[in-house]
């Protein structure tokens, strides 16, 4: 699919994940969220909590560094624990060293307030951004994540992940919303790849994909249309309906 929109990344940093402990649905909302508001995510990686991991992979993201992609969002390794060490490893990349921020450590104060808690030094773990960040707001549970360079830190629980996700994302400049058009048939892949090949081929400006499905009556094909422009997605699925015969 042709596309000038900006261009985005996502880095899911967790044990957790690569263990299989935890189900990674992050990604998976972000992307969703990141297609309808015209951002073009061109790939995701998740890595362990090893600092040489995050290291490379926010330099070989972020175009600021030299990277490859205009936009970088993480997930995970933020919290209050000793291996939430993403902070220090999107400094290091960055260039920069880790401070605890006043406005962090005053909104972490003012929700221990309200809570009757104690800012310990554990909690206090969450004010600690690279120099030179601004904040991301966490209306959920106050610890907030951050923005450095292109890249873009956010928590790994997924309600709060979300919470970041849309305060975050309306503030970033994007392009044209992604469209796209489905059409569901009860035949194979094998039997409509032909098809479906002439068609792209007709429209290299387009993304067409097949994805296979079973229901309560069988087999079947679902037939996807993307692009950017909503006519000439209109015009594709058109065209291979009528291919299709149907």
């Amino acid at each position: 699919m042709q596309s000038d929109n900006p261009t985005a990344a996502i880095l899911v940093i967790g044990d957790e994940i690569l263990s299989g402990r935890t189900r990674e649905g992050n990604a998976h909302h972000l992307a969703g969220v990141l297609s309808a508001t015209g951002f073009d995510l061109r790939e995701i990686r998740v890595v362990a909590d090893d600092n040489d991991q995050i290291v490379a992979a926010i330099r070989a993201f972020d175009k600021s560094l030299g990277g490859a992609y205009d936009l970088v969002f993480t997930s995970g390794g933020i919290g209050p624990t000793h291996d939430d060490i993403t902070a220090d490893s999107v400094a290091e990349a960055h260039g920069t060293t880790v401070e605890v921020n006043p406005q962090a450590r005053a909104i972490l104060q003012a929700r221990c307030d309200r809570m009757g808690t104690e800012l310990t030094p554990n909690r206090l773990r969450m004010a600690r951004v690279p120099v030179g960040a601004v904040l991301i707001d966490n209306a959920v549970s106050g610890a907030p994540g951050f923005s450095i360079g292109n890249t873009h830190v956010m928590a790994g629980v997924p309600e709060v992940f979300r919470g970041m996700v849309a305060w975050l994302v309306p503030r970033l400049s994007g392009g044209r919303p992604v469209q796209s058009d489905t059409v569901e048939v009860r035949r194979g892949e094998s039997d409509v790849a032909e098809e479906l090949k002439a068609v792209a081929e007709e429209f290299p400006d387009l993304s067409l994909g097949s994805y296979p499905f079973q229901d309560a009556t069988g087999w079947g094909t679902s037939l996807v249309v993307r692009g950017l422009d909503v006519a000439r997605v209109a015009e594709a699925m058109a065209t291979l309906r009528q291919r299709l015969d149907l």
